[in-house]
This record gives C-alpha cells, structure tokens and sequence, in this order.
C-alpha cells in the first residue's frame, strides 16, 4: 500500500515457487528478558537434542552475546554471526542447515545467502527459528522467519518475547509496565492466557506505531527529495 501511495507504483504479490510447509508455533511472551533468555536456551536444547539445526535471531549484539555466553555454559557447540565479524557471514550462514548446528544472528548477518538443508537436517524436520524480539517493522519479522522453510522445505519458528523488549519500551511503556506487575507472580514469569492475549495486542499496536513513524519519516525525506529537485536543479 505505501509503495503505490507514495510512490506511485503498482505492486504485484507473485506466489511462492512450492506450498510452504514451515509449521510457526505459537508466540511465548515472558515478563523479564532474563526469563525470556532463559526459554531460550531451554528451547534451544530441546531441539537440539532432535538435531534439528536452529537459527536464533537477535536484535543487537548484546542479545547475541548473551545467548552465546549460556549455550558455551550449556556446552553446546554454536556459531555467532552478529556482523562484527562479518567476513566470513556469508559463508558461515549457509552453514546453518547442517544436522544439530545451532547458529545465533543479528537479524543483519548473512543477508541474501540462503541456508540449504542437508538431507539428514531435512529428514530431522528442517531448519528451527527463534526470534527474540519483535521488530519495528513487521517485514523484518517475516524475513527471518522465511529463513525456514524454504522451497517447501520441512521447518518451523517461535517467537518469544519479553515485556522489557525495545519495541514496547519505546512506544507502550507504560502498558508493558501495567502487564508486568499484574502477572508478577506467573509460574516461571510466562505470560498466559487473557494476559497473554493482552500483551500479543500490545506488541501488534508498538509494531504498528513503529511502522507508521517510519512510514512518515520516509514520506517526509521523498517531499524533501522532491522540494529540492523543484527548487534548486542542479544540486
């Protein structure tokens, strides 16, 4: 819709090449982000022992780093890719279909290499991904979930959250706040049922306020574009 609004331009949604079969299991939203990194890593294990290959995806370095530090605890053999080393992403990243490799991300390593399964991966059930946070833009979110599932390829993805998370710090603090102290006493700081229901709203409504800032701010940088281009040709 914004890319024939404001730029005057037809869009066309061109189905994908085979059915997509990756299975996307139900959000999990935690009142701390140390509860959330905790459901993590016992997430992790519990796939890993299928050996199935996992893809984590953060939203900073930090988080990566964090995660990094509990699996090496946990000993369980990980990559990091979090774009500061990021010679070698691109190759590393491709790696993460092979059988029980477990791979933490940025949501910025690795971009446009895909991940290939190999056969006894696919025949675990494919590639796994756990994304820790929502992101500002929705299409971020999908992009790194795509990352399973490929080519009708067997996978899956979970999203867990946490209400400190970025995303509703910014713009719902006061909201993530309220739902932090009315679940305080939750049996291992999960959120559930109609709270859990209430928080999913939130983190829709941060999302979409998210998106429409940065909606507005790309309108305003191509009104500029066009001013310029009007009132002072040749700059």
């Amino acid at each position: 819709g914004e890319i024939e609004r404001t730029y005057g331009r037809k869009v066309t949604v061109i189905p994908t090449n085979r059915p997509v079969a990756r299975v996307e299991m139900p959000t999990r939203i935690f009142r701390t982000s140390e509860a959330r990194f905790n459901a993590v890593i016992e997430a992790i294990v519990a796939v890993h022992n299928t050996g199935r290959p996992i893809l984590v995806g953060t939203r900073s370095v930090e988080a990566s780093e964090i995660i990094a530090k509990r699996l090496t605890q946990r000993n369980i053999d990980h990559r990091v890719l979090n774009a500061v080393q990021d010679k070698d992403e691109a190759t590393l990243i491709a790696k993460a279909g092979q059988l029980r490799s477990v791979t933490v991300a940025t949501n910025m390593a690795g971009r446009g290499t895909d991940i290939k399964l190999e056969p006894d991966a696919k025949k675990a059930g494919g590639l796994h991904v756990i994304l820790t946070e929502m992101h500002s833009a929705k299409r971020i979110d999908r992009q790194f979930i795509g990352r399973a599932g490929r080519q009708g390829d067997p996978g899956s993805s979970q999203m867990i959250l946490s209400l400190q998370d970025e995303l509703v710090h910014l713009y719902l603090a006061r909201t993530a706040a309220w739902l932090r102290a009315i679940t305080l006493n939750s049996p291992g700081d999960e959120v559930v049922g109609s709270r859990r229901s209430m928080a999913m709203a939130m983190f829709g409504f941060a999302q979409k306020l998210a998106q429409q800032r940065d909606r507005g701010m790309r309108h305003s940088v191509l009104t500029q574009d066009d001013w310029v281009e009007k009132h002072l040709p040749g700059m």
